[in-house]
Protein backbone atom coordinates (compact mmCIF):
# COMPACT_ATOMS: atom_id res chain seq x y z
CA UNK A 1 0.00 0.00 0.00
CA UNK A 2 1.37 3.59 -0.80
CA UNK A 3 -1.74 5.77 -1.35
CA UNK A 4 0.36 7.28 -4.30
CA UNK A 5 3.17 9.81 -4.83
CA UNK A 6 3.53 12.17 -1.74
CA UNK A 7 4.56 15.45 -2.55
CA UNK A 8 5.70 16.27 0.87
CA UNK A 9 7.99 13.29 0.90
CA UNK A 10 9.56 14.14 -2.39
CA UNK A 11 10.58 17.35 -1.36
CA UNK A 12 12.54 16.07 1.66
CA UNK A 13 13.74 13.32 0.33
CA UNK A 14 15.15 15.15 -2.81
CA UNK A 15 16.54 17.89 -0.03
CA UNK A 16 18.25 15.44 1.87
CA UNK A 17 20.09 13.48 -1.13
CA UNK A 18 21.06 16.77 -2.22
CA UNK A 19 22.42 17.97 1.19
CA UNK A 20 24.09 14.41 1.84
CA UNK A 21 25.81 14.76 -1.82
CA UNK A 22 26.89 18.69 -1.46
CA UNK A 23 28.22 17.18 2.10
CA UNK A 24 30.39 14.46 0.12
CA UNK A 25 31.73 16.53 -2.63
CA UNK A 26 32.50 19.48 -0.11
CA UNK A 27 34.61 16.86 1.88
CA UNK A 28 36.18 15.20 -1.30
CA UNK A 29 39.29 17.32 -0.32
CA UNK A 30 40.09 15.22 2.81
CA UNK A 31 40.23 11.59 0.88
CA UNK A 32 43.15 11.92 -1.12
CA UNK A 33 45.50 9.94 1.01
CA UNK A 34 44.68 5.84 2.19
CA UNK A 35 44.26 7.16 5.63
CA UNK A 36 41.75 10.35 5.26
CA UNK A 37 40.13 7.74 2.71
CA UNK A 38 39.84 5.12 4.69
CA UNK A 39 39.98 6.32 8.31
CA UNK A 40 39.05 10.09 8.15
CA UNK A 41 42.90 10.81 8.60
CA UNK A 42 41.94 9.46 12.42
CA UNK A 43 40.91 13.10 12.75
CA UNK A 44 36.82 12.80 13.73
CA UNK A 45 36.27 14.08 17.60
CA UNK A 46 34.96 11.37 19.74
CA UNK A 47 31.22 12.59 20.27
CA UNK A 48 30.94 12.80 16.65
CA UNK A 49 32.37 9.74 15.90
CA UNK A 50 29.75 8.39 19.12
CA UNK A 51 27.48 9.81 17.07
CA UNK A 52 28.59 8.24 14.18
CA UNK A 53 28.46 4.93 15.47
CA UNK A 54 25.20 5.36 16.14
CA UNK A 55 24.21 6.40 12.79
CA UNK A 56 26.10 3.37 11.10
CA UNK A 57 24.53 0.87 13.92
CA UNK A 58 20.88 2.14 13.64
CA UNK A 59 20.34 0.88 10.06
CA UNK A 60 17.48 0.12 7.94
CA UNK A 61 17.23 -3.11 10.69
CA UNK A 62 17.04 -1.52 13.37
CA UNK A 63 14.13 1.21 12.22
CA UNK A 64 11.95 -0.60 10.15
CA UNK A 65 12.44 -4.34 10.90
CA UNK A 66 12.16 -3.61 14.68
CA UNK A 67 9.64 -1.28 14.20
CA UNK A 68 8.02 -3.97 11.83
CA UNK A 69 8.08 -7.00 13.83
CA UNK A 70 6.97 -5.23 17.15
CA UNK A 71 3.93 -4.03 15.10
CA UNK A 72 3.48 -7.39 13.79
CA UNK A 73 3.91 -9.40 16.87
CA UNK A 74 5.07 -7.19 20.08
CA UNK A 75 7.78 -8.45 22.16
CA UNK A 76 9.67 -10.91 19.85
CA UNK A 77 10.50 -7.97 17.87
CA UNK A 78 11.67 -5.85 21.19
CA UNK A 79 14.27 -9.06 21.75
CA UNK A 80 16.36 -7.92 18.97
CA UNK A 81 16.47 -4.25 20.12
CA UNK A 82 17.65 -5.78 23.60
CA UNK A 83 20.06 -7.96 22.07
CA UNK A 84 21.87 -5.18 19.47
CA UNK A 85 22.55 -2.57 22.67
CA UNK A 86 23.65 -5.66 25.02
CA UNK A 87 26.54 -6.59 21.86
CA UNK A 88 27.94 -2.88 22.54
CA UNK A 89 28.89 -4.34 26.14
CA UNK A 90 31.21 -6.08 24.51
CA UNK A 91 32.28 -3.21 22.34
CA UNK A 92 32.47 -1.18 25.19
CA UNK A 93 34.59 -3.44 27.49
CA UNK A 94 36.70 -5.97 25.03
CA UNK A 95 37.72 -4.52 21.93
CA UNK A 96 37.26 -0.55 21.63
CA UNK A 97 40.72 0.68 23.06
CA UNK A 98 43.23 -2.30 22.00
CA UNK A 99 41.12 -2.71 18.70
CA UNK A 100 42.67 1.27 18.32
CA UNK A 101 46.14 0.60 19.56
CA UNK A 102 45.88 -2.79 17.36
CA UNK A 103 44.89 -1.34 13.90
CA UNK A 104 45.37 0.89 11.22
CA UNK A 105 42.55 0.60 8.71
CA UNK A 106 40.79 -2.46 8.72
CA UNK A 107 39.68 -5.12 10.92
CA UNK A 108 42.75 -7.42 9.69
CA UNK A 109 45.31 -5.20 10.68
CA UNK A 110 44.26 -5.61 14.24
CA UNK A 111 44.60 -9.53 14.08
CA UNK A 112 47.74 -9.12 11.95
CA UNK A 113 49.85 -6.79 13.95
CA UNK A 114 51.42 -9.05 16.40
CA UNK A 115 52.10 -12.20 13.61
CA UNK A 116 53.15 -9.79 10.21
CA UNK A 117 51.12 -13.03 8.82
CA UNK A 118 49.42 -12.22 5.21
CA UNK A 119 47.39 -15.82 5.78
CA UNK A 120 45.74 -13.78 8.70
CA UNK A 121 45.09 -10.84 6.89
CA UNK A 122 43.56 -12.73 3.91
CA UNK A 123 41.33 -14.64 6.02
CA UNK A 124 40.53 -11.54 7.95
CA UNK A 125 40.01 -9.83 4.35
CA UNK A 126 37.58 -12.51 2.80
CA UNK A 127 35.60 -12.42 6.16
CA UNK A 128 34.93 -8.83 6.05
CA UNK A 129 33.64 -9.11 2.37
CA UNK A 130 31.49 -12.00 3.39
CA UNK A 131 30.22 -10.24 6.45
CA UNK A 132 29.79 -6.78 5.00
CA UNK A 133 27.59 -8.46 1.66
CA UNK A 134 25.58 -10.30 4.05
CA UNK A 135 24.84 -7.12 5.91
CA UNK A 136 24.56 -5.32 2.84
CA UNK A 137 21.24 -7.53 1.87
CA UNK A 138 19.00 -6.08 4.74
CA UNK A 139 19.68 -2.39 3.83
CA UNK A 140 19.45 -2.69 0.13
CA UNK A 141 16.04 -4.57 0.60
CA UNK A 142 15.05 -1.68 3.51
CA UNK A 143 16.24 0.96 0.84
CA UNK A 144 13.56 -0.28 -2.10
CA UNK A 145 10.74 -0.39 0.89
CA UNK A 146 11.39 3.31 1.46
CA UNK A 147 11.62 4.31 -1.85
CA UNK A 148 8.35 2.87 -2.82
CA UNK A 149 5.97 5.02 -0.88
CA UNK A 150 7.97 7.83 -1.50
CA UNK A 151 8.15 8.11 -5.01
CA UNK A 152 5.65 5.69 -5.82
CA UNK A 153 8.92 3.82 -7.63
CA UNK A 154 8.55 -0.43 -7.87
CA UNK A 155 11.24 -2.20 -5.22
CA UNK A 156 13.89 -2.56 -7.80
CA UNK A 157 14.37 1.38 -9.11
CA UNK A 158 14.58 2.03 -5.48
CA UNK A 159 17.44 -0.09 -4.36
CA UNK A 160 19.10 0.81 -7.88
CA UNK A 161 18.79 4.68 -6.52
CA UNK A 162 19.75 4.17 -3.41
CA UNK A 163 22.95 2.44 -4.53
CA UNK A 164 24.10 4.47 -6.86
CA UNK A 165 23.79 7.35 -4.35
CA UNK A 166 25.62 5.48 -1.66
CA UNK A 167 28.42 4.81 -4.45
CA UNK A 168 28.81 8.69 -5.21
CA UNK A 169 28.83 9.78 -1.45
CA UNK A 170 31.75 7.02 -0.97
CA UNK A 171 33.37 7.79 -4.29
CA UNK A 172 33.57 11.52 -3.50
CA UNK A 173 35.18 11.79 0.25
CA UNK A 174 35.32 7.96 1.79
CA UNK A 175 35.11 8.01 5.24
CA UNK A 176 34.64 11.39 6.06
CA UNK A 177 31.81 12.04 4.28
CA UNK A 178 30.68 8.21 5.23
CA UNK A 179 31.08 9.76 9.56
CA UNK A 180 29.30 13.21 8.71
CA UNK A 181 26.29 11.39 6.93
CA UNK A 182 26.46 9.38 9.65
CA UNK A 183 26.30 11.70 12.29
CA UNK A 184 23.78 13.59 10.82
CA UNK A 185 21.64 10.86 10.25
CA UNK A 186 22.14 9.61 14.16
CA UNK A 187 21.10 12.93 15.30
CA UNK A 188 17.77 13.38 13.16
CA UNK A 189 16.91 9.71 13.97
CA UNK A 190 17.16 9.95 17.50
CA UNK A 191 15.14 13.36 17.36
CA UNK A 192 12.23 12.70 15.33
CA UNK A 193 11.63 9.19 16.60
CA UNK A 194 11.59 10.92 20.15
CA UNK A 195 9.03 13.46 18.35
CA UNK A 196 6.62 10.38 17.30
CA UNK A 197 7.27 8.49 20.42
CA UNK A 198 5.75 12.02 22.05
CA UNK A 199 2.57 11.85 19.80
CA UNK A 200 1.90 8.23 20.16
CA UNK A 201 1.82 8.83 24.23
CA UNK A 202 -0.01 11.97 23.62
CA UNK A 203 -2.60 10.54 21.56
CA UNK A 204 -3.08 7.59 23.87
CA UNK A 205 -5.14 4.36 22.74
CA UNK A 206 -8.72 4.03 21.62
CA UNK A 207 -11.42 1.31 20.70
CA UNK A 208 -11.87 1.17 16.94
CA UNK A 209 -15.60 2.03 16.38
CA UNK A 210 -17.80 -0.81 14.82
CA UNK A 211 -18.22 1.09 11.86
CA UNK A 212 -14.97 2.52 10.96
CA UNK A 213 -13.46 1.31 7.72
CA UNK A 214 -10.06 0.79 9.37
CA UNK A 215 -11.64 -2.33 11.24
CA UNK A 216 -11.08 -5.18 9.39
CA UNK A 217 -13.79 -7.65 9.14
CA UNK A 218 -12.41 -10.39 6.65
CA UNK A 219 -9.57 -12.08 5.58
CA UNK A 220 -7.18 -10.68 2.35
CA UNK A 221 -5.61 -12.17 0.08
CA UNK A 222 -2.51 -11.47 -2.32
CA UNK A 223 -2.68 -13.76 -5.70
CA UNK A 224 0.67 -14.09 -7.85
CA UNK A 225 -0.49 -15.61 -10.64
CA UNK A 226 2.04 -17.74 -12.90
CA UNK A 227 1.84 -15.44 -15.66
CA UNK A 228 3.18 -12.78 -12.82
CA UNK A 229 0.04 -10.80 -12.63
CA UNK A 230 -0.96 -10.07 -8.76
CA UNK A 231 -4.39 -10.14 -7.77
CA UNK A 232 -5.45 -8.02 -4.32
CA UNK A 233 -8.79 -9.50 -3.02
CA UNK A 234 -9.75 -10.45 -6.78
CA UNK A 235 -8.93 -7.63 -8.15
CA UNK A 236 -5.43 -6.16 -9.96
CA UNK A 237 -3.24 -4.68 -8.03
CA UNK A 238 -3.48 -1.04 -8.55
CA UNK A 239 -7.18 -1.23 -8.52
CA UNK A 240 -7.28 -2.29 -5.28
CA UNK A 241 -5.49 -2.10 -2.10
CA UNK A 242 -5.17 -3.81 1.29
CA UNK A 243 -7.05 -1.71 3.55
CA UNK A 244 -4.59 -0.27 6.70
CA UNK A 245 -5.43 -2.46 9.73
CA UNK A 246 -4.56 -2.49 13.08
CA UNK A 247 -7.26 -1.86 15.37
CA UNK A 248 -7.73 -2.39 19.22
CA UNK A 249 -11.27 -4.20 20.19
CA UNK A 250 -11.01 -3.25 23.91
CA UNK A 251 -9.31 -1.49 26.39
CA UNK A 252 -9.20 -2.42 30.12
CA UNK A 253 -12.27 -0.96 32.29
CA UNK A 254 -14.14 -1.08 29.26
CA UNK A 255 -13.35 2.51 28.17
CA UNK A 256 -13.51 4.21 24.75
CA UNK A 257 -10.51 6.07 25.15
CA UNK A 258 -7.57 6.52 27.39
CA UNK A 259 -6.63 9.50 26.86
CA UNK A 260 -2.65 11.22 27.11
CA UNK A 261 -0.62 8.56 28.89
CA UNK A 262 2.75 7.89 30.87
CA UNK A 263 5.38 5.75 29.06
CA UNK A 264 4.56 2.69 31.72
CA UNK A 265 0.79 3.72 31.61
CA UNK A 266 1.18 3.18 27.93
CA UNK A 267 2.40 -0.45 28.14
CA UNK A 268 0.04 -1.16 30.98
CA UNK A 269 -3.02 -0.02 29.05
CA UNK A 270 -1.88 -2.65 25.96
CA UNK A 271 -1.62 -5.27 28.24
CA UNK A 272 -4.76 -4.92 29.60
CA UNK A 273 -6.25 -4.71 26.12
CA UNK A 274 -7.42 -7.00 23.35
CA UNK A 275 -5.83 -6.69 20.67
CA UNK A 276 -6.10 -7.90 16.48
CA UNK A 277 -2.71 -8.66 14.68
CA UNK A 278 -2.56 -10.43 11.64
CA UNK A 279 -0.65 -13.87 10.44
CA UNK A 280 -0.69 -14.73 7.17
CA UNK A 281 -0.50 -18.25 5.22
CA UNK A 282 0.92 -19.41 1.42
CA UNK A 283 -0.48 -21.87 -0.59
CA UNK A 284 0.98 -22.70 -3.94
CA UNK A 285 -1.11 -24.11 -6.51
CA UNK A 286 -0.01 -27.19 -9.37
CA UNK A 287 -0.11 -23.98 -12.11
CA UNK A 288 2.46 -22.02 -10.14
CA UNK A 289 -0.63 -19.64 -8.90
CA UNK A 290 0.89 -18.33 -5.00
CA UNK A 291 -2.06 -17.02 -2.64
CA UNK A 292 -1.03 -15.83 0.87
CA UNK A 293 -3.83 -14.83 2.63
CA UNK A 294 -3.81 -12.75 5.68
CA UNK A 295 -6.14 -13.00 8.64
CA UNK A 296 -7.04 -10.97 11.60
CA UNK A 297 -6.64 -12.70 14.90
CA UNK A 298 -7.69 -10.98 18.31
CA UNK A 299 -5.21 -11.51 21.36
CA UNK A 300 -4.61 -10.33 24.90
CA UNK A 301 -2.06 -7.16 24.96
CA UNK A 302 -0.12 -9.13 27.89
CA UNK A 303 0.26 -11.92 25.36
CA UNK A 304 2.02 -9.59 22.70
CA UNK A 305 4.15 -8.35 25.76
CA UNK A 306 6.00 -11.82 26.02
CA UNK A 307 7.73 -13.56 23.70
CA UNK A 308 6.36 -16.21 21.32
CA UNK A 309 4.29 -14.84 18.84
CA UNK A 310 6.78 -14.46 16.19
CA UNK A 311 6.82 -17.90 13.83
CA UNK A 312 10.45 -18.15 14.74
CA UNK A 313 9.96 -18.21 18.01
CA UNK A 314 5.87 -19.50 18.48
CA UNK A 315 7.58 -22.76 20.23
CA UNK A 316 8.63 -21.14 22.65
CA UNK A 317 5.14 -21.10 24.73
CA UNK A 318 4.92 -24.47 24.13
CA UNK A 319 8.29 -25.53 25.24
CA UNK A 320 9.67 -26.44 21.86
CA UNK A 321 13.44 -27.50 22.23
CA UNK A 322 14.22 -26.45 18.80
CA UNK A 323 12.73 -23.54 19.36
CA UNK A 324 14.64 -22.23 22.62
CA UNK A 325 17.79 -23.31 20.74
CA UNK A 326 16.88 -21.32 17.83
CA UNK A 327 15.92 -18.46 20.29
CA UNK A 328 19.09 -18.48 22.33
CA UNK A 329 21.19 -18.87 19.55
CA UNK A 330 19.58 -15.41 18.07
CA UNK A 331 20.35 -13.75 21.42
CA UNK A 332 24.03 -15.20 21.42
CA UNK A 333 24.64 -14.04 17.95
CA UNK A 334 23.07 -10.48 18.73
CA UNK A 335 25.12 -9.90 22.00
CA UNK A 336 28.24 -11.34 20.05
CA UNK A 337 28.23 -10.03 16.84
CA UNK A 338 28.41 -6.07 17.73
CA UNK A 339 31.92 -5.88 18.60
CA UNK A 340 32.90 -8.19 15.32
CA UNK A 341 31.03 -6.27 12.66
CA UNK A 342 33.34 -4.79 9.85
CA UNK A 343 31.91 -1.52 9.46
CA UNK A 344 31.64 -1.05 13.45
CA UNK A 345 35.18 -2.03 14.02
CA UNK A 346 36.84 0.45 11.47
CA UNK A 347 35.44 3.26 13.28
CA UNK A 348 37.43 3.08 16.11
CA UNK A 349 40.37 4.06 13.61
CA UNK A 350 39.04 7.46 12.93
CA UNK A 351 39.69 9.06 16.44
CA UNK A 352 42.72 10.25 17.60
CA UNK A 353 44.12 7.55 20.57
CA UNK A 354 42.32 4.81 22.75
CA UNK A 355 40.65 7.13 25.30
CA UNK A 356 38.61 9.07 22.77
CA UNK A 357 37.95 5.40 21.25
CA UNK A 358 36.26 4.14 24.62
CA UNK A 359 34.62 8.06 24.71
CA UNK A 360 32.80 7.67 21.32
CA UNK A 361 31.98 4.11 23.01
CA UNK A 362 29.78 5.26 25.74
CA UNK A 363 28.33 8.24 23.36
CA UNK A 364 26.96 5.36 20.98
CA UNK A 365 25.44 3.27 23.86
CA UNK A 366 23.33 6.02 25.28
CA UNK A 367 22.47 7.49 21.75
CA UNK A 368 21.46 3.89 20.50
CA UNK A 369 20.01 2.32 23.70
CA UNK A 370 17.47 5.06 24.05
CA UNK A 371 16.68 4.84 20.62
CA UNK A 372 15.95 0.80 20.74
CA UNK A 373 13.78 2.53 23.55
CA UNK A 374 11.65 4.20 21.77
CA UNK A 375 11.14 1.20 18.87
CA UNK A 376 8.90 -0.47 21.46
CA UNK A 377 6.46 2.50 21.30
CA UNK A 378 6.84 2.83 17.84
CA UNK A 379 6.22 -0.61 17.19
CA UNK A 380 3.20 -0.76 19.32
CA UNK A 381 2.16 2.86 18.32
CA UNK A 382 1.59 1.04 14.69
CA UNK A 383 0.07 -2.20 15.86
CA UNK A 384 -3.04 -0.21 17.00
CA UNK A 385 -2.98 2.61 14.90
CA UNK A 386 -4.85 1.58 11.65
CA UNK A 387 -2.39 2.27 9.68
CA UNK A 388 -0.49 -1.00 8.88
CA UNK A 389 -0.02 -2.67 5.60
CA UNK A 390 -0.63 -6.21 6.35
CA UNK A 391 1.77 -6.78 3.03
CA UNK A 392 5.16 -5.37 4.31
CA UNK A 393 6.21 -5.55 7.66
CA UNK A 394 9.01 -3.10 7.38
CA UNK A 395 6.78 0.57 6.64
CA UNK A 396 5.29 0.33 9.81
CA UNK A 397 7.13 3.30 10.93
CA UNK A 398 6.60 5.47 8.69
CA UNK A 399 3.14 4.64 8.03
CA UNK A 400 2.51 5.24 11.62
CA UNK A 401 4.04 9.29 10.87
CA UNK A 402 1.35 9.24 8.25
CA UNK A 403 -0.82 8.44 10.18
CA UNK A 404 -0.38 12.10 12.71
CA UNK A 405 1.07 14.21 9.62
CA UNK A 406 2.00 13.42 5.87
CA UNK A 407 4.79 15.97 6.97
CA UNK A 408 6.03 13.75 9.67
CA UNK A 409 5.75 10.86 7.17
CA UNK A 410 8.02 12.67 4.46
CA UNK A 411 10.13 13.60 7.16
CA UNK A 412 10.17 10.16 9.07
CA UNK A 413 10.47 8.57 5.50
CA UNK A 414 13.55 10.51 4.12
CA UNK A 415 15.14 10.18 7.73
CA UNK A 416 15.30 6.47 7.10
CA UNK A 417 16.39 6.52 3.72
CA UNK A 418 19.35 8.26 5.53
CA UNK A 419 19.78 5.19 7.66
CA UNK A 420 20.34 3.36 4.67
CA UNK A 421 22.92 5.45 3.31
CA UNK A 422 24.69 5.90 6.19
CA UNK A 423 25.57 1.90 7.37
CA UNK A 424 25.65 1.21 3.35
CA UNK A 425 27.90 3.95 3.30
CA UNK A 426 30.17 2.05 6.37
CA UNK A 427 29.56 -1.23 4.81
CA UNK A 428 31.29 -0.09 1.67
CA UNK A 429 34.18 1.45 2.96
CA UNK A 430 35.06 -1.78 4.93
CA UNK A 431 34.55 -4.12 2.02
CA UNK A 432 36.72 -1.52 -0.61
CA UNK A 433 39.22 -1.45 2.70
CA UNK A 434 39.70 -5.14 2.21
CA UNK A 435 39.95 -5.62 -1.12
CA UNK A 436 42.45 -2.87 -1.71
CA UNK A 437 44.36 -2.67 1.64
CA UNK A 438 43.65 -6.25 2.95
CA UNK A 439 44.07 -8.46 -0.08
CA UNK A 440 45.61 -6.17 -2.64
CA UNK A 441 48.31 -4.33 -1.05
CA UNK A 442 49.44 -6.86 2.04
CA UNK A 443 48.32 -10.61 0.77
CA UNK A 444 49.23 -10.36 -2.94
CA UNK A 445 51.58 -7.08 -2.86
CA UNK A 446 50.74 -4.85 -5.75
CA UNK A 447 52.37 -2.30 -5.16
CA UNK A 448 50.72 0.58 -5.29
CA UNK A 449 51.01 4.26 -4.05
CA UNK A 450 48.99 5.84 -1.44
CA UNK A 451 46.64 7.57 -4.54
CA UNK A 452 46.25 4.53 -6.26
CA UNK A 453 45.17 2.80 -3.22
CA UNK A 454 42.19 5.22 -3.40
CA UNK A 455 41.48 4.94 -6.75
CA UNK A 456 40.96 1.38 -6.75
CA UNK A 457 39.36 1.36 -3.49
CA UNK A 458 36.81 3.71 -5.61
CA UNK A 459 36.68 1.03 -8.21
CA UNK A 460 36.01 -1.61 -5.32
CA UNK A 461 33.34 0.34 -3.99
CA UNK A 462 31.29 0.36 -7.44
CA UNK A 463 31.67 -3.20 -7.55
CA UNK A 464 30.74 -3.61 -3.94
CA UNK A 465 27.71 -1.47 -4.31
CA UNK A 466 26.94 -3.79 -7.97
CA UNK A 467 26.71 -7.00 -6.03
CA UNK A 468 24.24 -5.03 -2.98
CA UNK A 469 21.77 -3.80 -6.03
CA UNK A 470 21.54 -7.38 -7.19
CA UNK A 471 20.75 -8.67 -3.72
CA UNK A 472 18.57 -6.39 -2.61
CA UNK A 473 16.44 -7.13 -5.76
CA UNK A 474 17.04 -10.58 -4.89
CA UNK A 475 15.92 -10.30 -1.49
CA UNK A 476 12.71 -8.52 -1.31
CA UNK A 477 10.70 -9.82 0.80
CA UNK A 478 12.13 -11.05 3.54
CA UNK A 479 11.98 -9.07 7.10
CA UNK A 480 14.98 -7.13 6.91
CA UNK A 481 15.36 -7.79 10.99
CA UNK A 482 15.52 -11.39 9.88
CA UNK A 483 18.08 -10.74 7.33
CA UNK A 484 20.55 -8.85 9.77
CA UNK A 485 20.29 -11.92 12.51
CA UNK A 486 21.68 -13.67 10.57
CA UNK A 487 24.86 -11.01 9.80
CA UNK A 488 24.85 -11.03 13.11
CA UNK A 489 25.68 -14.81 13.67
CA UNK A 490 28.27 -15.11 10.87
CA UNK A 491 30.35 -12.12 12.00
CA UNK A 492 30.37 -13.60 15.53
CA UNK A 493 31.00 -17.05 14.35
CA UNK A 494 34.16 -16.08 12.03
CA UNK A 495 35.57 -12.52 13.46
CA UNK A 496 34.85 -12.50 17.45
CA UNK A 497 37.01 -15.89 18.35
CA UNK A 498 40.06 -14.80 17.15
CA UNK A 499 39.32 -11.22 18.41
CA UNK A 500 39.01 -12.18 21.85
CA UNK A 501 41.46 -14.78 22.12
CA UNK A 502 44.56 -12.51 20.39
CA UNK A 503 44.06 -9.82 23.41
CA UNK A 504 43.49 -12.21 26.51
CA UNK A 505 45.12 -15.45 25.34
CA UNK A 506 48.84 -15.50 25.24
CA UNK A 507 49.33 -19.08 23.20
CA UNK A 508 47.35 -17.52 20.42
CA UNK A 509 49.17 -18.49 17.04
CA UNK A 510 48.31 -16.73 13.71
CA UNK A 511 47.55 -20.60 12.41
CA UNK A 512 44.98 -20.77 15.12
CA UNK A 513 43.51 -17.52 13.89
CA UNK A 514 43.33 -18.55 10.43
CA UNK A 515 41.52 -21.68 11.49
CA UNK A 516 38.97 -19.78 13.51
CA UNK A 517 38.11 -17.26 11.17
CA UNK A 518 37.36 -19.82 8.34
CA UNK A 519 35.87 -22.36 10.50
CA UNK A 520 33.62 -20.03 11.36
CA UNK A 521 32.87 -18.13 8.66
CA UNK A 522 31.91 -21.13 6.66
CA UNK A 523 29.87 -23.26 9.44
CA UNK A 524 27.97 -20.46 9.74
CA UNK A 525 27.38 -19.46 6.48
CA UNK A 526 26.53 -23.08 5.59
CA UNK A 527 24.04 -23.66 8.15
CA UNK A 528 22.14 -20.61 7.28
CA UNK A 529 22.01 -22.05 3.78
CA UNK A 530 21.16 -25.55 4.66
CA UNK A 531 18.31 -23.89 7.23
CA UNK A 532 14.86 -24.21 7.64
CA UNK A 533 13.92 -21.05 7.75
CA UNK A 534 16.37 -20.40 4.19
CA UNK A 535 14.49 -23.72 2.76
CA UNK A 536 11.00 -21.75 3.24
CA UNK A 537 11.60 -18.32 2.23
CA UNK A 538 14.66 -18.32 -0.25
CA UNK A 539 14.06 -21.79 -1.89
CA UNK A 540 9.91 -22.10 -1.12
CA UNK A 541 10.96 -25.52 -0.48
CA UNK A 542 9.49 -27.88 2.68
CA UNK A 543 11.27 -26.62 5.77
CA UNK A 544 10.65 -29.83 7.18
CA UNK A 545 12.99 -31.45 4.92
CA UNK A 546 15.94 -28.95 5.61
CA UNK A 547 19.24 -30.59 7.15
CA UNK A 548 19.30 -27.55 10.05
CA UNK A 549 15.68 -27.18 11.87
CA UNK A 550 17.05 -24.58 14.13
CA UNK A 551 18.05 -21.67 11.56
CA UNK A 552 19.83 -19.63 13.61
CA UNK A 553 23.72 -21.23 13.87
CA UNK A 554 25.43 -18.97 16.67
CA UNK A 555 24.99 -21.25 19.26
CA UNK A 556 26.95 -23.70 17.67
CA UNK A 557 29.70 -21.82 15.21
CA UNK A 558 30.19 -19.21 17.75
CA UNK A 559 31.73 -21.48 20.52
CA UNK A 560 32.96 -23.97 17.12
CA UNK A 561 35.34 -20.38 16.55
CA UNK A 562 36.52 -20.60 19.76
CA UNK A 563 37.48 -24.17 19.97
CA UNK A 564 38.92 -24.43 16.63
CA UNK A 565 41.28 -21.51 18.07
CA UNK A 566 42.87 -23.14 20.90
CA UNK A 567 42.77 -27.05 19.43
CA UNK A 568 45.27 -25.67 16.20
CA UNK A 569 47.20 -22.97 18.56
CA UNK A 570 47.94 -26.16 21.52
CA UNK A 571 48.61 -28.20 17.96
CA UNK A 572 51.04 -25.35 16.11
CA UNK A 573 54.24 -23.33 17.12
CA UNK A 574 53.86 -19.94 18.78
CA UNK A 575 54.67 -17.61 16.15
CA UNK A 576 58.04 -15.87 16.27
CA UNK A 577 56.79 -11.97 16.88
CA UNK A 578 58.44 -9.53 14.66
CA UNK A 579 60.74 -6.65 16.00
Amino acid sequence: MNGGINPQAVMVFALIVGLTLALSFYLGSKAKSAKGFFAAGGDIPWFINGIAFAGDYLSAASFLGICGMIAFYGYDGFLYSIGYLAGWVVALFVVAEPLKRLGKYTFADALAAKYDSRGITAAAGLSTLVVSLFYLIPQMVGAGVLVKPLLGLPHWAGVIMVGTVVIIIVMTAGMVSTTYVQFLKGLLLVFFSTILTVLILQRGLEVTPKDSPLKPLEAQSQVTRSDGQVLINGLPKGQSQFRAVGHILELPGGVQKTGPLTPWGYLQAIAGSKIVTWSNKTTKADDGTTTVTYTPKEQLGSDLLQPGNHPTFAGLKQGKLNEKLNFISLLLALFCGTASLPHILIRYYTVRNSAAARKSTIVGIGSIGFFYVLTLYLGLGAMTSGSLDVTNSNMAAPLLARAFSDWLFAIISAIAFTTVLGTVSGLIIAASGAVVHDLMTTVFRVGLSEQEQVSVAKLASVAVGAIAIILGIIFEKLNVSYLVGWAFSVAASANLPSLVMLLFWKRTTSKGIIAAILVGMCTSLGWILLSSETYKNVYGLDPLTAPFQVSQPGLVTIPLGFLTLVVVSLLTKPDQKPA
